[in-house]
């Protein structure tokens, strides 16, 4: 943009040069310029307050399922994504990604299955259209138990 013209009002004019590719001249067009912005709350924060372990029979004890219950602030997530990694939180292991309905509250179960007993990283990201947060814990699972 530049200065107000001389003889108008105060409001900056948009000035736009273009070469003319046959004779070299230069084109100015003089003019107003506007435009809108939308300002977006996004999901602001994930927590992750509680971890249980689905107590399973004998015969399910292949693979460990443990139910994260999940909170936000801020717009309503539209799709839930887990990343289950080594304790170091380096080397993914799996990635699941689900879309999800959340109505008034942001409050939500995320029940994930662990193939072996060990320590992972959980990172849990919840997004929509324009934002993501992301929340994060260490989880050692015990066969069927978890802790």
């Amino acid at each position: 943009t530049t200065g107000p013209s001389p003889g108008s009002n105060s409001t900056p004019t948009a000035q736009s040069v273009q070469d003319n590719p046959d004779g070299g001249c230069h084109i100015y067009r003089n003019g107003y310029y506007g435009s809108s912005i939308t300002v977006v709350e996004g999901i602001l924060e994930v927590n992750i307050i509680q971890m249980t372990s689905i107590q399973m029979t004998e015969s399910q004890a292949e693979n460990a399922l443990v139910d994260f219950v999940v909170t936000c602030q801020g717009s309503l997530p539209t799709d839930v994504c887990t990343v289950v990694s080594d304790p170091t939180c380096q080397v993914s292991k799996s990635v699941v990604c689900d879309p999800i309905v959340v109505t008034d509250e942001c409050l939500l179960t995320i029940r994930r299955a662990f193939e072996e007993p060990g320590t992972y990283c959980i990172n849990i990201t919840l997004g929509d259209d324009t934002s993501q947060a992301l929340a994060s814990a260490l989880i050692s699972v015990n066969g069927g138990e978890s802790t």
